[in-house]
């Protein structure tokens, strides 16, 4: 292993400005559950911790509820409903800053899809409706002027303390079909015939006001990034990328620091890789940074260096945006970085994380055990504790999870025999053709 970094990846390590501050590198760990957040703060503020010690560039929250309207009990994201919520959000980023990259806050609310278990709100939206997702037994209800006026004042103070709590980046988000301005945005559930229905340049109102209003109230302190879904994967019914996706994205094109852009709705945004190649939204994303001169980010689960690279010279990206394969490997970017890029743990695309998240529970990834226990029980993705006793192991089975088991316990030190009833290792790998 010569520990020196492979030349062709070095555009990887490039600096990147993103308005008013920059990025150490291209690698950005994009907005994501983790079934921790304001539930079990410390444990969040040392799992996004983790990732800047690997060497992600950006590491932000996950979505941050900034009113009890958005309030989307049982999940555990973060929340930014009054200054009570700035002591563990500014760790988090105390955190961050601690290994030199920048830390953002993603601002959201879920409108017609909160169900509001804990505030006992009324929901909110662009129009009446039942809250269908989980299903709750409760009623959006359809937002007047003057609702919009004050969801636009809720959202600008969420701004002010992201500020003070010490963020680098506001994250303005309407994708994945969860938040108010994509429920605007969306012929689907919008049906609004004032200045905020029918035409695209409507329904992207609230969108516009919401990134030009955020840019008025932090000035050139922080960045504003416009994290946007180009399209609903519904064909003709929704949103499409070479059709209003599109256009919306040239309406805006100036507006934001940095376009985060991705498909909607979560599954098409996270598809297992049993479904999905590496880079597999490109397609759908290409087109951005023909209309903007801002960086552009996208994901998809890129887990080889190569195909990063690829992305950024063929002109399709500027940052590699990661959830998934920052959660398989916090230190994915030191590894390319260092010259060992075979020692990756390749996200596999499973979603055992996201199914924890769902269970309202920490995520727990099939890669990194130590996902989620960063804190409670100081693991590390790539510190092992030495040996405790002069035990030898026996471990039987050499399939995937007895070779990692016999590899990580050899680090340790022990001794171990590892038995195997077949001529081959590997178990059930080796006979899935």
């Amino acid at each position: 292993m010569s520990n020196q970094r492979d030349p062709r990846y070095d555009i990887l390590f490039e600096p990147v400005k993103i308005g008013p501050v920059t990025a150490p590198n291209r690698f950005y760990q994009v907005p994501h559950c983790n079934g921790m957040g304001r539930m079990f703060p410390d444990s969040m503020i040392e799992m996004r911790g983790m990732k800047a010690e690997g060497g992600w560039g950006i590491v932000t929250t996950e979505q941050c509820d900034f009113h009890p309207t958005g309030d989307v009990q049982p999940f555990t994201e973060t929340s930014m409903w009054d200054d009570g919520d700035l002591p563990y959000l500014a760790a988090m980023a105390d955190a961050v800053h601690e290994h030199g990259s920048l830390a953002g806050i993603e601002l959201v609310h879920n409108g017609q899809d909160s169900g509001c278990l804990y505030s006992r709100e009324v929901p909110i939206g662009p129009e009446h409706r039942p809250v269908t997702w989980h299903q709750h037994p409760i009623q959006a209800r359809a937002m007047s002027l003057d609702d919009i006026r004050a969801y636009r004042r809720w959202h600008r103070k969420a701004v002010l303390r992201a500020r003070q709590a010490g963020f680098d980046m506001v994250v303005v988000y309407a994708g994945h079909n969860g938040t108010v301005p994509s429920h605007f945005l969306s012929r689907q559930s919008n049906q609004r015939s004032d200045e905020y229905g029918g035409s695209l340049e409507n329904r992207l109102r609230l969108y516009r006001e919401l990134i030009e209003e955020t840019r008025d109230a932090i000035g050139d302190t922080m960045a504003v990034v416009a994290r946007f879904a180009v399209d609903e994967m519904m064909g003709k019914d929704g949103l499409e990328w070479a059709g209003e996706g599109k256009e919306a994205i040239e309406m805006l094109a100036e507006l934001p620091d940095m376009w985060d852009v991705n498909v909607s709705d979560w599954e098409n945004d996270s598809m297992s890789s049993r479904f999905a190649r590496e880079g597999y939204q490109e397609e759908y994303i290409s087109f951005v940074k023909s209309v903007t001169s801002k960086p552009v980010s996208a994901v998809g689960r890129y887990t080889s260096p190569d195909t990063m690279v690829s992305a950024i010279r063929r002109g399709v990206v500027d940052i590699i945006g990661a959830a998934r394969p920052s959660i398989a490997d916090p230190f994915l970017p030191n590894k390319i970085r260092q010259g060992r890029p075979e020692d990756i743990r390749e996200c596999i695309g499973c979603n055992v994380c996201a199914a924890w998240n769902n269970l309202s529970a920490p995520s727990r990834c099939t890669q990194n055990p130590t996902m989620g226990e960063e804190w409670r029980k100081k693991w590390h993705p790539e510190k092992i504790a030495p040996k405790e006793s002069d035990s030898t192991i026996l471990i039987v089975g050499a399939g995937p999870a007895g070779l990692e088991a016999a590899l990580a316990l050899g680090k340790r030190g022990y001794q171990v025999t590892l038995a195997e009833a077949r001529n081959e290792a590997g178990g059930r790998i080796t006979r899935l053709n």
